[in-house]
């Protein structure tokens, strides 16, 4: 395949990238020495094809003029074979940031990159891998991350990640790191005003400008606000050397825009706005510090240019709950991130959007608060939430007017609202055309948010432990904002894989700061157990989990406690039982919390609780890494003790465990099958 400079120099105006050549290879000419003070959030690379990637950094500058540095990439890491060399223009206008396609390289090559300003002032040598062919039959190795929070934990997970990598041969090495959003988070406090959440210190990371106070966070309204957060978060020296080593694969979650935003609005808790001109801050943002393969809308991107929005309220919505106020869909438009990336024979990655397009939540009407009490703990009715996921199309198009749990009756907050949908109807057209042409051995969804019901059995609650009632023969749903509890739309997707009779099909997602394997399967019993695929959460690089909170927020005399924590006389912190209701059910959490004895507590596990769980630790913090090959698809969590300070460690400190799951490629229409062994460490109550 040729590929023309005329095509990559359109590529690179699409992308709003300058552009960089390869040519004959020669000795640098450039008079560089290494100044990263002046280069203060490091270098980046990302987004990989087989003949291009794109190079980034950021080189501020006192004062507006526009400035030039010169990019060079070399076939080695001191620079004697430099093949290709480029002017690069940056500019207050957007924050000093400077993003190069580099084009005309080999498949599945290493090269080293570094930027110098007019004056020899030099960037740090980063270093890039571009993706194999199409064809290429070789092994494919790839990292995914989530949920970095660096304002109140350490980053020791990239550093073992990184001594880990350079001590494989290189057919084992990443090739790349997948990361699945909240690399920032927006919500930010500030060490003079709390220096402690949980057990953990609060760091400086930024000063917003231009903000809103909730509570202990200041959240941005304008770009300034988003740029002095992506600053602040580069300068982790961990999060530097994980960006300067291996091109990352990037897509945003809630945190890149608003914790609990969607579409055009911003919500934190109660303050919730129009939010279109802060979406469109929070994207330029991200356009400017994570160096991707993004456009506007259908719209080449020569710069982001931000549009001209108002903040409005989104009073009308499209029959899918798209808001169709023109505010909001320019804003939502002003930068597309979903994507596909071909990585050899063996590898589609499938790239989806979860906040942009989706539908209003179909949990959060006020009204269902008159429904529950405080004893489940979050737990919620399973046919309720399923009847408010369906809106007017449940049941075949006829919902039940009101729905009720103990007696108490409600009307139906989602009697005539769409079906909940999280991809929204022109993406999920998009991704379902992607999946049904896809040639690669395997198609991995990289989506920022799990996948796997979070569910349990307190129908199985011995008589009286609770004041409050729960229905007979009724499972409880523990999530209501992801793809657990998008039974619907997951349906869908799920029933197209079937129909199609697509195999290799592979979910790898983030954002519940915990560790999930298991099957993608559109129903539970006593629905029908029928997988499709295999679906797989890894733990937050640093962000607190569930468990974290529950140990310092669940009181002591909560009648439900020993479903979440088992306080074992003389030891230090509680075990998770968190882990065992999700997977074996009430019983058994029960029977280990009286006596500890987990071969007794596993043997009274509902088997029908949850038959799609493989493993689950909701305490976990670390990463995953990925190995494709033409016969098998090789998960590997590598979990790292809680990260709240800095390991000076050169591996980043201790394992907790280190946990693989392996499938053998299925055939069409069978069903996949997963084996989980433990490496080394102990997993606790995590099977």
């Amino acid at each position: 395949m040729t590929i023309s400079r005329r095509s990559f120099l359109k590529a690179a105006a699409a992308m709003g990238a300058s552009l960089a050549w390869v040519g004959p290879a020669r000795a640098s000419r450039v008079r560089w020495h290494e100044r990263r003070d002046l280069y203060p959030q490091g270098v980046a690379s990302g987004d990989p094809d087989p003949h291009s990637v794109i190079l980034w950094t950021r080189r501020p500058f006192a004062g507006e003029a526009r400035q030039v540095l010169t990019v060079e990439v070399a076939e080695d890491e001191a620079f004697h074979r430099v093949i290709a060399q480029a002017k690069v223009p940056v500019s207050s206008d957007a924050d000093w940031t400077a993003r190069v396609l580099l084009g005309g390289l080999s498949p599945a090559r290493v090269y080293w990159y570094r930027f110098t300003d007019a004056d020899g002032n030099g960037s740090r040598v980063g270093r890039t891998i571009t993706a194999p062919l199409p064809n290429d039959p070789r092994t494919v190795n790839f990292a995914f991350v989530s949920c970095q929070h660096v304002n109140e934990g350490k980053l020791n997970a990239y550093r073992r990640m990184i001594y880990e990598d350079e001590r494989v041969p290189a057919a084992e090495q990443l090739g790349f790191v997948l990361h699945l959003g909240d690399f920032i988070y927006e919500m930010v406090q500030y060490p003079d005003e709390v220096q402690t959440r949980y057990d953990r210190t609060i760091y400086e990371v930024a000063r917003i400008p231009d903000g809103h106070k909730i509570g202990n966070f200041h959240i941005p309204l304008t770009v300034d606000g988003y740029r002095a957060i992506y600053k602040g978060y580069l300068l982790d020296p961990d999060l530097q050397d994980a960006r300067a080593r291996w091109p990352f694969v990037a897509m945003w979650d809630n945190h890149e825009f608003s914790f609990q935003g969607w579409q055009g609005v911003l919500k934190v808790g109660a303050f919730e706005q129009p939010g279109q001109s802060v979406k469109v801050a929070a994207n330029q943002a991200w356009f400017e510090y994570l160096p991707a393969r993004v456009t506007r809308g259908n719209r080449p991107l020569e710069r982001f240019d931000p549009p001209a929005v108002n903040n409005v309220p989104i009073k009308e919505f499209d029959e899918h709950g798209l808001g169709t106020e023109p505010n909001n869909l320019a804003a939502i438009n002003s930068l597309k991130g979903y994507r596909a990336l071909r990585y050899g024979r063996h590898l589609d990655l499938i790239i989806t959007d979860q906040h942009s397009y989706r539908s209003a939540d179909s949990f959060g009407d006020p009204s269902l608060n008159k429904l529950f009490g405080k004893e489940y703990i979050g737990m919620l009715p399973e046919p309720m939430m399923q009847i408010l996921d369906g809106g007017r199309a449940y049941n075949g198009g006829n919902p039940p007017a009101v729905v009720s749990h103990n007696g108490v009756e409600v009307p139906n907050p989602q009697h005539n609202a769409p079906p909940q949908t999280i991809l929204g109807m022109e993406q999920k057209a998009w991704f379902k055309d992607k999946l049904q042409t896809s040639k690669a051995t395997w198609k991995i969804w990289g989506n920022t948010m799990g996948a796997l019901d979070s569910r349990a059995d307190p129908q199985n609650l011995p008589a009286g432990l609770t004041k409050e009632p729960w229905p007979p023969h009724t499972y409880a749903a523990l999530s209501a904002y992801d793809y657990g509890s998008a039974w619907a739309e997951r349906a869908e997707i799920y029933q197209l894989v079937r129909d199609a009779n697509i195999t290799g099909f592979a979910i790898v997602s983030g954002d519940r700061h915990s560790f999930w394997a298991g099957y993608a399967t559109a129903e539970l019993p006593p629905g029908k157990f029928d997988p499709v695929g295999l679906s797989f959460v890894g733990g937050s690089l640093t962000s607190a989990g569930t468990m974290e909170a529950y140990e310092h927020k669940l009181p002591k005399n909560a009648p439900l406690r020993a479903l979440f924590l088992a306080d074992k006389e003389g030891s230090a912190k509680p075990e998770w039982t968190h882990n065992m209701l999700l997977k074996h059910g009430v019983r058994s959490c029960l029977e280990y919390a009286k006596n500890f004895d987990l071969e007794r507590a596993r043997s009274l596990s509902n088997p029908d609780l949850a038959p799609h769980l493989e493993f689950i630790d909701l305490g976990g913090h670390g990463y995953s890494k990925v190995r494709l090959s033409a016969d098998e698809m090789r998960t590997e969590f590598v979990c790292i003790p809680r990260p709240v300070t800095r390991s000076e460690r050169p591996d980043g400190g201790d394992i907790r465990y280190r946990v693989v799951h392996t499938a053998a490629l299925w055939k069409g229409g069978a069903r996949p099958r997963l084996k989980t062994s433990v490496l080394e460490g102990d997993i606790g109550l995590a099977m």
